[in-house]
């Protein structure tokens, strides 16, 4: 069944594999997987414009590393790299047009302002809008797009999946994430903000560990049926390195894909990735093999 989240005036229509796709464009030094490889601004934009054409049509932009141990960056670092960056890529035809929408990965209320008077139109906030209470207002004052995501640390005190001495507490972790993001959805509706505008992220690969993150691919139908639009980026995690016992961040595009498509089958609305073309052309297989077909 076809849905939509909406974005500003538009509603972006997703549905069982037929998600959007999300690339991801960090603007940072010290990212997980692609650290320093998109940090000028014209270096960025390219690999917005190689996104675009691999099938996104969303544009995750962040100034600051979420990698499990990462400094935190200033407010006004994030700005300075961020806001060049999406000011190149309003540039390209598919963004000016509005054909593809651009995204701030930000906790902070001073970078999503900034962002959006650059462009963007969805505010990505992995701590589920904890961090900065006044950046739900700016959401609403902008009627934004939000993203609000489960974590259970910040990330310079969390660890890889694979890592840890000792694995998270949780008694259910789906139920316990679903518990905290349904939080996260109120506070943002009182804050003023479109219910049809805001989606969530179960926070994969944050403060999870490998068996956990699977429990959350398995059961992301209880995420899904929570109501909003789910985005899910599994995209290169340690936990799929684990699991397909791949120490390489950038060789596990494939076991990438193959989660997304999982999970799309049961409704994810949003697959953020770092390798558009891989998971692009895994959903559409996936697609052709489970169309009818008729003798």
């Amino acid at each position: 069944m076809a849905a939509s989240w909406r974005i500003g005036t538009r509603a972006w229509g997703y549905a069982p594999l037929d998600p959007i796709l999300m690339a991801i464009v960090n603007v940072t030094p010290d990212s997980f997987s692609d650290g320093g490889a998109h940090m000028t601004a014209d270096r960025a934009a390219d690999w917005a414009r190689e996104c675009i054409d691999a099938g996104a049509t969303m544009l995750d932009v962040g100034g600051e590393s979420t990698r499990p141990g990462a400094a935190r960056v200033s407010p006004q670092e994030q700005i300075s790299r961020v806001v060049p960056a999406i000011s190149r890529m309003m540039a390209i035809p598919a963004v000016r047009d509005g054909r593809v929408a651009i995204s701030v990965d930000t906790t902070h209320a001073s970078v999503a302002r900034a962002a959006i008077a650059s462009g963007a139109s969805i505010v990505n906030d992995v701590s589920g809008g904890t961090e900065d209470l006044e950046i739900l207002q700016v959401v609403a004052e902008y009627r934004c797009g939000v993203v609000l995501m489960h974590r259970l640390v910040a990330p310079p005190d969390d660890s890889y999946s694979d890592r840890y001495t000792q694995p998270p507490q949780y008694d259910d972790v789906v139920a316990e994430v679903a518990t905290h993001l349904k939080g996260c959805v109120a506070r943002a509706r009182a804050a003023g903000i479109s219910p049809e505008s805001i989606a969530v992220d179960p926070g994969l690969g944050f403060g999870k560990s490998v068996e956990q993150n699977v429990q959350l691919m398995d059961r992301i139908g209880e995420i899904v049926a929570l109501g909003p639009p789910v985005l899910v980026s599994a995209s290169r995690k340690s936990f799929l390195g684990a699991l397909s016992d791949e120490p390489i961040p950038a060789n596990r595009d494939r076991v990438s894909a193959q989660a997304a498509v999982s999970m799309s089958k049961r409704g994810v609305a949003v697959v953020r990735a770092h390798n558009v073309a891989a998971h692009c052309a895994a959903i559409r297989e996936a697609r052709a093999i489970a169309a009818p077909r008729h003798c």
